[in-house]
C-alpha cells in the first residue's frame, strides 16, 4: 500500500511541476525552462540530504551520472520528437514507454505479477495513453524519425526508475543530487546552444516539465529566458521545487519495499503524472477534458485500487 501511495504522490507532483513548467514555457523556450528549473530543483534536493542524510558511495554515485544522462538524453529526444510530429501520438507513445521499459526489465529478471497485479498494470498503461492524449491542432506528419525518437524518449525516461531503483537504499537522496547535477549541466548547455539560434518561421515550441521532462500543453512563440518577471520567476520555481519534490517520492517508494513487483508497479504509477496535469489546467486554465481523458483518470484510479489489492 505505501508503495502505491509514494507512486501515486510521485505521479501527482510530477503533474503539477509539469503544469508550472507549461504556463513558463508560454514566456520562454521550453528547454530553457527546464534547464533553470532542474538546477533550482538542486537546493531543496541539498536541503534535504542535510537533513535526511545520505551516502554518497560508489554506487550511489555511478547510479545518479546514469539517472541523469538517461534523462538528459530522453529530454532532448522528446524535444527533436515533438518538433517534427504530431503531440497527439508521440506524447503518449514516449510515456507508455516511459512505463513498459521498466516492466519489461523488471520480468526478464524474472518478476511474477499476480494476475491482478497483470491486468492492473495493462489498465494503468492503457490510462496513460489516455490521459496523455491531447487533440493536436498544429497539422504536424507522423514520421518513422518522430516515432523512434519519441520510442527513444520514453527509452531515457524510463531508464531514470531504472537507475534509481539500482542504486544502493543507503544512498537516500544522494542519488538524487548527483542526477540533478548531471542533468541540469546537460540541460543547460542544451538550453545555451538553443539560445544562440534563431527560430524564425520555425515550429511552435511546445512545453515539458522539468521532469525529465513529460509533455505538458502546446504553446507558442518561446523566448530566451532573459531578464525573467517576478511572477515568471515564481512559476520556475515552484516547477523546479515541485519536480524536486517528485524524485524524492519515486526514489522512496522504490525502496519501501523488498518485492520484486516493486519496480514495475512504480514504473507504470509514476507514467501517471498527466492526470496532475491535465486537472490542474483545468482548475486554473479552464481548459475541459476530453471524455478520453475522463476515462483515463477513472481507469487510472480502478488501476491503483487494483495494484493496491495484489
Amino acid at each position: 500500500m505505501i508503495t502505491v501511495l509514494l507512486g501515486l504522490a510521485g505521479a501527482v507532483v510530477y503533474g503539477a511541476a509539469d503544469f508550472l513548467g507549461g504556463l513558463a514555457a508560454r514566456r520562454a523556450r521550453a528547454v530553457t525552462v527546464t534547464a533553470v528549473a532542474a538546477a533550482v530543483g538542486l537546493f531543496p534536493l541539498l536541503v534535504g540530504l542535510a537533513l535526511l542524510g545520505g551516502r554518497f558511495s560508489a554506487g550511489a554515485v555511478l547510479w545518479g551520472v546514469a539517472a541523469g544522462v538517461s534523462g538528459g538524453v530522453g529530454v532532448l529526444l522528446l524535444y527533436a520528437a515533438l518538433a517534427t510530429g504530431p503531440m497527439s501520438v508521440l506524447s503518449p507513445l514516449t510515456a507508455v514507454f516511459t512505463a513498459v521499459v521498466p516492466v519489461v526489465v523488471a520480468l526478464l529478471r524474472g518478476t511474477v505479477l499476480s494476475p491482478l497485479g497483470v491486468v492492473a498494470l495493462v489498465v494503468a498503461v492503457v490510462a496513460v495513453l489516455l490521459v496523455a492524449s491531447v487533440p493536436d491542432r498544429g497539422g504536424a506528419r507522423l514520421t518513422v524519425r518522430g516515432v523512434v525518437a519519441a520510442a527513444a524518449a520514453g527509452c531515457g525516461l524510463g531508464g531514470i526508475v531504472l537507475a534509481y531503483d539500482a542504486s544502493p537504499p543507503d544512498s537516500g537522496i544522494a542519488t538524487l543530487v548527483v542526477a540533478r547535477v548531471v542533468q541540469a549541466v546537460l540541460l543547460g548547455a542544451a538550453a545555451l546552444v538553443t539560445a544562440r539560434r534563431p527560430r524564425p518561421g520555425g515550429p511552435p515550441a511546445v512545453t515539458t516539465s522539468a521532469h525529465q521532462d513529460r509533455p505538458a500543453v502546446a504553446v507558442a512563440r518561446g523566448t530566451v529566458l532573459r531578464g525573467l518577471p517576478r511572477t515568471l520567476l515564481l512559476v520556475v520555481l515552484g516547477c523546479g521545487v515541485l519536480d524536486a519534490l517528485a524524485n524524492v517520492f519515486i526514489q522512496a517508494g522504490l525502496h519501501s519495499s523488498d518485492d520484486p513487483t516493486t519496480l514495475p508497479v512504480m514504473s507504470v504509477l509514476n507514467a501517471l503524472y498527466p492526470i496532475g496535469t491535465v486537472v490542474l489546467a483545468g482548475l486554473v486554465l479552464r481548459e475541459r477534458l476530453t471524455a478520453l481523458q475522463t476515462t483515463g483518470i477513472a481507469l487510472a484510479f480502478a488501476a491503483s485500487i487494483g495494484l493496491a489489492l495484489s
